[in-house]
């Protein structure tokens, strides 16, 4: 392989007893289970110093798992017929609802079928190139398994007026999330610095170490007992932001396997976030445009399940 990046993963007590393309899979996220699978059987995976061979290789608290990835750059983004759920569009901007499962760009193990293949195939190829051939058009991004609205730049000029507002806290970003627990309170602030775990360098985490200020506003909409539904307003965008600030007041959102327990409960086995409300000034026009998208089924879903508890 060339042009590889080395990768450490640290077993915690949460992973103690998993399988090891299983844990390699939680920790990265966009990289797919195949894909670590067949880095195993490629010998590009070792265990505590040695090749591990066994794809199902239990894995214990304490073990460190390395592995070499090909840098995101060896791939090119190819236009794809996928559909899309467009929210609304004009020269400058496209705004979509994903779906989630939906890997927004590409990467190792999931260099087709995600948000970047879809819109090069709808716009044609009109989209800003400031984020180069594997994330045009990408302003922010949301993670695989989180859905909801996402904006996508197709001009240079949009990609940097919408890059400024979300420097400048001026996009309003509201999500909704089913968490673990009970609150005190009915809304609260959460103001903790982010930054890459020192313990596992692909999670973030609550830390005065090299991190960046975030803060979260959150408000419970409906009380379940054991679990909440609670909505989560950004006033910064840290990468996972709103799982681990969630995960840091004991409130993990429910399904998320990275930051909360690794047990399934109610059949999810993926975080339950959604994002429901985007609003910004049109790069061009410099109106304010804001867009709401309804619950997910699987949401609804979990909600009705909960009511009916």
């Amino acid at each position: 392989m060339k042009n590889q990046q080395a990768i450490e993963i640290s077993i915690g007590p949460e992973a103690d007893g998993e399988r090891i393309d299983a844990a390699i899979a939680v920790s990265l996220e966009e990289v797919s289970r195949s894909y670590v699978q067949k880095l195993i059987e490629m010998g590009e995976v070792g265990l505590n110093g040695a090749v591990c061979k066994a794809k199902s290789r239990k894995v214990a608290d304490g073990d460190i798992i390395r592995l070499v990835l090909p840098e995101p750059e060896d791939i090119v983004a190819m236009p794809e017929n996928i559909q899309i759920d467009v929210v609304f569009e004009d020269e400058e901007i496209l705004i979509i609802n994903k779906n989630r499962g939906m890997v927004v760009h590409p990467a190792p193990g999931n260099e087709r079928g995600t948000i970047v293949n879809a819109v090069l195939y709808h716009c044609q190829g009109n989209l800003s190139s400031i984020n180069g051939v594997i994330r045009p058009g990408i302003v922010h991004r949301l993670d695989k398994d989180t859905s909801g609205l996402l904006m996508i730049a197709k001009t240079d000029q949009s990609h940097r007026s919408l890059s400024a507002q979300l420097s400048e806290r001026k996009v309003a970003r509201i999500y909704n999330a089913l968490v673990y627990n009970n609150f005190t309170d009915d809304e609260g602030i959460i103001d903790a610095p982010i930054g890459r775990d020192p313990k596992n360098r692909l999670r973030q985490a609550v830390t005065e170490f090299n991190s960046r200020h975030a803060v979260t506003h959150y408000k419970v909409l409906e009380r379940f007992g054991r679990f909440t539904h609670i909505e989560a307003r950004l006033e910064t965008g840290r990468t996972h932001q709103i799982r681990v600030h969630m995960a840091h007041i004991k409130h993990p959102l429910v399904g998320d396997k990275l930051y909360g327990p690794k047990k399934t409960v109610l059949g999810e086995e993926s975080h339950v976030l959604h994002a429901g409300l985007l609003g910004f000034a049109h790069p061009k026009t410099n109106k304010y445009m804001e867009f709401e998208s309804e619950l997910p089924e699987y949401f609804r879903r979990l909600l009705s399940r909960l009511k009916g508890e």
